[in-house]
């Protein structure tokens, strides 16, 4: 196409005066590079940030009434599931499994939706969406392409420059496919957490034309210094190469020998297409399902090739210096077995360090990388020859080039090494293993014990008698049992000597059920995880008592803590929820909603929102409790809003963090309308490292059934043998727990108040409400910059000072964690008050924003507080310590 015929972006110009190095893609004129060239910009997009002119892809809104259903005929993905200010990747399928493009769903609000197409295909998908649009009337496809620019900015430094250019409105909610609304430059902007580089980071602007190159130019004049730069066509191939993402004309449309490329060939394709029956009869479902098909036995390797999914597209390593390009040919052996559909030499950044810590160096390599299609039973790992100019290339199917669920950073994992780790001896074979153990473990307890401050708010040292009946002759003891209902519901051991075992449940469930207000205790379970498991499995089985024959259903509905928000892991999809929770029909997804948060305060439930979302959901269950708390649980409003429903939901609460602070003090869930109470005790709780739960469906109770299916699980259902040892140690902790409560609870609670109002006055960024204090528990969360908390965490560590790093509610996931999360309860019970939290935190302080090394102070302070308080005392007590002692080996 000759130059004057080329379509030109808003942005045309700013791209000439920038050194954009201008050439035809598309129709449109395009820059393909800047004077820094295709490698620093790809290293740029990797380390700092890139920004990307797509407005020469396609954008076209759709309107009328029948849009959903237009778009489910003609899209693969189930567009009924796409919620407000969510996208979703999509595919435009033809009638024989093909792609006539894949493109993006928007949908802004609830009634705004865009789709985003090639810039190559937009007439091509215009025409054929034109065509479908025909059977659904008042349906328009409105082309805004020319009247709606797009930019792209992608990197770890993208949110941050972002936030710093908003005049109002927001970022989108930390999750990939989240969207939002926000003004700059005094535009209206439509903003998405989408990008095709791969990067976890990363946002797409839709933007008026006219505004631009206003807007590109601020983010770019504010980027700049910290190592931003526009980005051309040449590194956003190599970016979407090195994710392996595929691109219509290489994995999408015709292969180089001239057929048409299923579908499912590109793994995407498990994310794009949907075959639910909400969807009815759309373009292309029959044969889309039959590829599903042989997709599934690709994965269940039990695939036998067949024209229906012959090949699929896969990343290919080369081992050899040399350069895949499109069209070179794949052999194993003599055998041809595949053809490279994208090819070229990236550039990386190197990483030092290990796990959350890993950082990126100034150091950068290369490597030749390509994406082939690859006979389908090829396995990964497995070396190929790949013929480039006549010569043969080793090279190897690898499972990915690079990944990108460890924000802020996608990490290249270079072949053949990939991930695999240096293995060798760590002893010398000359020291006895043993003695070695016994050295570090000696070398751990004194350093954790003496001279750290210990601030991890789930971690609790027991008392030395509670250690110490641990490891009495039960520790090595079995003591299965369960009610008989022919012993006349009596409790039947399978073993014998186990009468002090019998007493020890029995008096644990006595002073458990004394403390939590309630009248069943179950203490077999060995975990807060574990406690959850058997709640849900009881539920599921209570909810299937009627008919045992029938498939069991699952919990229709689950309304909890989003995990990004603090919610517990257990109580998520991807934790002991996800075996017992149903799919949505229409979503797709796990049946879990998520309570609304207020808009000033991420940390509290918003009751009003939560009234609506119960008027319209009917959630089986509900959870409270999270794992980084700041305030009470609204137990008793939630109840009055459910109160009414029939079936009435199950409110559970996961105490795992508050076990310890139940009563009168903090919450008291049990007797403000909780059903069942469940938590791990061992945190704020005295205790060893168990589990439990409490309700009070007694014999009386209409829901008794449930706590007979509870037990049940319990044993035989998740445990042989409950740890017996610890199962003492419990009963110790619960009585210590009931005897010094009124005294240790309300100092927890005023030495995190303390705590947090010293570190905030110390000049940190204390999260939480002001007006309480920062906290009404036992937790304080610091913010210390976007993605800093797993560094400044490993720094306190190397001066004594152990917390967590933590992801509050605007970071992309954990291994970009801004906060760090601090618990007071460990080092109350060590003894200290409100003015030594107001010391400490100086030093804290000091460590966190100036580097210092206050190690050696730190262990000073510590040493103030080496003796464990609320503890049983006394001469009684010490001369039977000293007898069990001694008959241990002590």
């Amino acid at each position: 196409m000759a130059e004057g015929n080329l379509k030109k972006t808003p942005l045309h110009g700013w791209h000439r005066e920038h050194g954009g190095k201008m050439v035809e893609f598309g129709g449109w004129e395009m820059p393909v590079q800047y004077e820094t060239g295709i490698l620093k910009e790809h290293l740029a997009t990797r380390k700092f940030g890139g920004l990307f002119d797509v407005s020469h892809m396609g954008r076209i809104r759709l309107k009328g009434e029948q849009r959903i259903a237009f778009l489910q005929h003609v899209l693969s993905s189930n567009v009924e599931a796409l919620e407000p200010w969510q996208a979703q990747y999509t595919l435009l399928p033809d009638p024989k499994g093909g792609v006539v493009d894949d493109a993006y769903l928007y949908r802004f609000g609830e009634s705004e939706y865009i789709l985003v197409v090639n810039a190559s295909n937009r007439e091509t998908d215009l025409v054929h969406l034109r065509a479908h649009a025909s059977r659904f009337p008042g349906v328009v496809l409105d082309d805004q392409t020319h009247e709606l620019a797009m930019i792209a900015f992608q990197g770890p430094l993208s949110r941050d420059v972002l936030e710093e250019s908003i005049e109002a409105g927001s970022l989108p909610e930390p999750a990939h496919n989240s969207l939002s609304e926000m003004k700059l430059c005094g535009a209206r902007v439509l903003v998405s957490r989408t990008g095709y580089t791969g990067e976890p980071i990363g946002f797409e602007l839709f933007v008026p034309a006219e505004s631009a190159e206003k807007i590109l130019s601020q983010l770019y004049e504010k980027g700049r210094a910290r190592g931003v730069l526009p980005i051309g066509l040449g590194a956003r191939d190599t970016l979407r190469l090195e994710a392996a993402m595929p691109l219509y004309g290489h994995e999408f449309g015709a292969d180089p020998k001239g057929g048409e490329i299923p579908a499912f060939s590109a793994p995407l394709a498990r994310v794009a297409v949907s075959l639910s029956g909400r969807k009815g009869d759309f373009v292309g479902r029959e044969a889309l399902a039959r590829q599903f098909q042989e997709d599934q036995r690709i994965l269940t390797r039990t695939y036998q090739p067949t024209p229906v999914l012959r090949r699929r597209c896969r990343p290919v390593a080369l081992l050899d210096q040399g350069v895949a390009r499109k069209g070179d040919l794949v052999f194993s052996g003599d055998r041809e077995v595949g053809v490279v559909t994208s090819g070229t030499v990236i550039p990386y950044w190197r990483f030092e360090g290990e796990g959350a810590t890993m950082r990126i160096t100034d150091e950068t390599g290369k490597r030749p990388i390509a994406l082939a299609l690859l006979d389908a039973e090829l396995p990964p790992d497995q070396e190929l020859d790949l013929v480039v100019r006549n010569r043969r290339l080793r090279s190897m199917i690898v499972r990915y080039h690079g990944r990108s669920e460890a924000p802020p950073y996608f990490r290249s994992i270079p072949a053949p090494s990939g991930m695999r780790g240096q293995t060798g001896s760590l002893v010398c074979p000359r020291i006895p293993l043993v003695e070695v153990l016994l050295r570090k473990g000696l070398e751990n307890h004194r350093w954790r014990q003496r001279r750290c401050v210990n601030l991890i708010p789930s971690e609790m040292t027991p008392s030395p008698l509670v250690r110490l009946v641990q490891v009495s002759d039960p520790a090595g003891r079995y003591a299965e049992h369960k009610k008989v209902l022919a012993a006349f519901d009596q409790e039947v051991f399978y073993y014998q000597g186990t009468e002090f075992i019998s007493w020890v449940e029995e008096r644990l469930a006595e002073e458990m059920g004394r403390y939590l207000g309630c009248s069943q205790v179950e203490s077999r379970v060995i975990s807060g995880q574990m406690a959850n498991l058997a709640v849900f499995g009881a539920l599921t089985d209570y909810k299937n008592r009627t008919d045992r024959r029938r498939e069991p259903e699952r919990l229709s509905l689950v309304l909890n803590h989003h995990i990004g928000r603090g919610g517990h892991l257990s109580s998520q999809p991807m934790g002991a929820l996800r075996d017992y929770v149903a799919r949505d029909p229409v979503t797709e997804r796990y049946a879990v909603v998520n309570f609304p948060v207020q808009s000033g305060n991420a940390y509290r439930i918003d009751l009003g929102r939560t009234a609506e979302l119960l008027e319209r959901a009917n959630p089986e269950l509900i959870i409270f409790g999270k794992s980084m708390v700041l305030h009470p649980e609204p137990v008793a409003e939630v109840r009055k809003l459910v109160e009414g429903k029939s079936p009435r939901p199950l409110l559970m609460y996961d105490m795992a963090h508050v076990l310890g602070l139940v009563g009168p003090h903090f919450q008291q869930p049990l007797k403000e309308g909780a059903d069942l109470v469940t938590g791990s005790t061992h945190k704020t709780f005295f205790g060893p490292q168990r589990g439990v739960i409490g309700s009070n469906f007694g014999a009386d109770s209409p829901r008794h059934a449930l706590w007979k299916a509870i037990e049940r699980r319990a044993f035989p259902g998740l445990v042989s043998n409950h740890h017996l040892g610890t199962l003492v140690g419990l009963l110790l902790a619960t009585l210590e727990m009931n005897a010094f409560k009124d005294a240790y609870q309300p100092q927890v609670l005023a030495n995190a108040k303390a705590f947090a109002r010293a570190l905030k006055a110390q000049g940190l960024d204390v999260e939480g409400d002001p007006a309480v204090g920062y906290t009404e528990t036992h937790q304080v969360l610091v913010n210390v910059g976007h993605a800093q908390g797993c560094e400044i965490a490993k720094r306190l560590e190397r001066n004594n000072i152990i917390v967590n790093y933590q992801a509050i509610p605007s970071d992309e996931g954990f291994t970009a964690s801004s906060g760090l999360r601090l618990g007071v309860s460990e080092m109350t019970r060590f003894g200290m008050k409100e003015k030594d939290f107001a010391e400490f935190a100086a030093l804290f302080a000091d460590c966190v924003r100036n580097d210092a090394a206050v190690g050696e102070r730190v262990a000073g302070l510590r040493e103030r507080f080496r003796s464990l308080g609320y503890c049983f005392t006394g001469a009684v007590v010490e001369e039977l310590r000293k007898e069990l002692l001694g008959e241990l080996g002590g």
